[in-house]
């Protein structure tokens, strides 16, 4: 009997995460299509206000990951790896990764429960997006070469650094900033909107548009600290591998739409009077991307499942998916310029707005030498 019950609940999850994911195509659908991602990739906010209040009011996305006590849904990685891989197919310009992702995971990291209580609901509700900023000049994520500095006077912190490549720095109203103290790294909340001309942000050129990055200033900003001082190490830590989930779903979902427009140009093409993908070249390029985007759907569903069920292998399964994804998205965008022919270099082919996206995404972590060097270490090889 217990057998069949949990044969039952598992069918039950599948349908509701079946009818999530129908949910989110339709309304991404509708929300992202190509000429959206064109004009928001070239205006500042890199995003559609309008799009992300529905997200929230309509759909909940920015709750889906918060427990309930904080305001959310109390849902876990599972149902935020569906979002992700339907957002990575539309290339969706939004802040949603950098609050979901990474903003609210820094807080949730913490463990500061007052903190959670006091920024957590507003995230939830789509009232406040955030982010997390912990990156330099060298792009590390490696806490212990961080010169941004916190100074503790007349009662309260602030903060004096730069910090740069932060995801959606120029419009998250909060900014979890990893800064230096005598006690080491420690996590810091900096609310955009109480501190002026404190706290300053540009937008950087990068090779992807639809993501955007930012440089952030701090001149003695106002800011309070979250969790325990020089705590920070951890907390990048646990945020790394549970956003590594969250991007490699967004990776799987991106390299599933590269092979489905590679299949169906390659139905649609015809050259000596019959289909381009009638020809062995071509086949086989389609089934090699078949071939990675289904481990990389795979590695991304294991490592939020095991997150979800707080599994001690998560960290090294996260680090995995991570690393699948990245080669996957990569050979999935770039085997699918090559099935389009001369019209896949182009700029009017959104084939390179797919390995844009796809070469961002492998190098926000460090890229390849960093993240199979993180395998390693979770394995303590």
């Amino acid at each position: 009997m217990s057998a069949a019950n949990g044969a039952a609940n598992a069918a039950a999850e599948d349908t509701e995460l079946d009818e999530l994911r129908a949910a989110l195509r339709d309304f991404l659908a509708a929300k992202s299509s190509e000429d959206a991602v064109r004009k928001l990739m070239e205006v500042e906010p890199r995003y559609d206000p309008a799009v992300w209040t529905q997200l929230a009011e309509q759909l909940r996305l920015p709750a889906l990951a918060i427990p309930e006590r904080f305001g959310g849904d109390g849902f876990g990685l599972v149902e935020l790896g569906v979002a992700m891989e339907e957002a990575g197919r539309v290339l969706l310009c939004s802040p949603f990764f950098a609050t979901v992702a990474l903003g609210a995971q820094a807080l949730l990291a913490s463990g500061d429960e007052e903190a959670c209580s006091r920024y957590l609901p507003d995230i939830a509700a789509g009232r406040a997006t955030s982010t997390f900023a912990v990156t330099e000049h060298e792009g590390s994520w490696d806490t212990g070469r961080m010169n941004t500095h916190a100074t503790f006077e007349g009662g309260s912190w602030s903060l004096t650094g730069e910090k740069l490549f932060v995801v959606d720095g120029t419009t998250a109203d909060l900014l979890l900033v990893v800064a230096q103290t005598e006690a080491g790294p420690s996590l810091f909340v900096v609310d955009r909107s109480a501190e002026g001309e404190a706290v300053t942000a540009e937008p950087m050129q990068a090779i992807d548009g639809t993501r955007a990055l930012a440089r952030v200033l701090f001149r003695s900003t106002p800011a309070t600290i979250v969790g325990p001082e020089g705590s920070a190490a951890a907390v990048v830590e646990r945020v790394i591998d549970t956003a590594s989930v969250a991007l490699a779903a967004e990776q799987a979902g991106g390299a599933r739409r590269c092979l489905e427009m590679s299949a169906g140009y390659a139905r649609e093409r015809y050259q000596f009077g019959r289909p381009i993908g009638s020809f062995q070249a071509v086949k086989h390029k389609c089934a090699d991307m078949l071939v990675q985007v289904e481990l990389a759907e795979a590695a991304a569903r294991e490592a939020a499942r095991l997150a979800d069920e707080s599994s001690p292998e998560f960290p090294v399964a996260a680090a995995t998916a991570h690393a699948c994804c990245s080669r996957a998205y990569m050979f999935a965008a770039m085997e699918n310029i090559q099935v389009h022919g001369g019209i896949g270099f182009t700029w009017e082919h959104p084939a390179h707005l797919y390995f844009r996206r796809a070469k961002s995404s492998q190098l926000l972590f460090g890229g390849p030498a960093v993240y199979l060097e993180r395998v390693l270490e979770r394995l303590h090889v």
